[in-house]
């Protein structure tokens, strides 16, 4: 299974190449048209839906934040030699 996907790569990897190169080239000879389509009739389905509800609300608090105090470090010494 790997080597198959190993020599799709390797197959996809040289029509890029090619491509780039210009050594194969697409050209459309003929545009696409949508097929013609004759509706008639028909009734669109009805649906009785029951789905569930959510209220959201808003409340005021107070929370208590920590206070953080930050102390720079000293400066380092510079090892004896």
């Amino acid at each position: 299974m790997r080597g198959i996907l190993i020599l799709l790569g390797i197959v996809a990897l040289i029509v890029i190449v090619l491509l780039s190169l210009g050594m194969i080239s697409f050209d459309q000879e003929r545009s696409a048209q949508l097929p013609t389509v004759k509706i008639e009739g028909g009734q669109a389905p009805k649906f009785d839906v029951d789905v569930g509800r959510v209220d959201v609300t808003t409340t005021n608090k107070t929370v208590e934040v920590p206070t953080l105090q930050v102390e720079k470090a000293a400066p380092a010494t510079p090892p004896a030699q």
